[in-house]
């Protein structure tokens, strides 16, 4: 395999698992702890995301509670959630923060699958740029005399191979999560 389809299949990965972790914080209505991964909490004048400065578990489906290591801090996570756009209501017993997940509405359901897919279309793209990039390199390659015809045809048809593949990954990560979302 040559260096523009491994070049080309990195970048593709790279894609899909960036879809991957978008996805990830969509706030469904399940309690997960990568909901909480965009959040920054200032710690000793220093912002640093919330999973490093506290334990954040999920005892029960609708049910997540976060354990700060230093209690002092239990008042700037609650304000760093509040102020996020997760809207969610913490709550603090003096050791832990208690957040109940609500159920989402029919409405913020069908949003959040909007948004979804409007991401999904994004990678999609970004594929196919990709193996446009790839193809004009073969191109190059073939012009400047360091490939063969059969050889650029040869690399192209598993470019686009690769390209398939990746776009069904990207189709397959929307369905999970569109079905994870329309759950009630």
């Amino acid at each position: 395999m040559n260096n523009v389809i491994s070049s080309s299949e990195e970048r593709m990965k790279k894609t899909a698992a960036n879809l991957k972790e978008g996805f990830a914080s969509f706030r469904t209505g399940r309690a997960s702890a990568a909901l909480f991964d965009r959040i920054r909490v200032e710690y000793y004048g220093d912002k640093q995301p919330l999973n490093q400065v506290a334990n954040i578990s999920i005892p029960e489906a609708r049910l997540v509670v976060i354990q700060p290591w230093d209690k002092a801090m239990i008042g700037e996570i609650e304000k760093a959630i509040r102020s996020s756009e997760l809207s969610l209501n913490p709550s603090n017993d003096g050791k832990v923060i208690r957040i109940a997940i609500p159920p989402l509405t029919e409405d913020r359901r069908k949003d959040l699958v909007k948004q979804a897919k409007n991401q999904a279309e994004q990678s999609r793209v970004a594929i196919r740029n990709i193996r446009r990039d790839g193809n004009d390199e073969l191109k190059k390659l073939l012009k400047d005399g360091l490939l063969t015809e059969d050889e650029e045809s040869h690399d192209s048809a598993e470019l686009q191979k690769l390209t398939d593949g990746y776009i069904t990954k990207v189709n397959q990560t929307l369905e999970e999560k569109e079905k994870e979302i329309m759950e009630v």
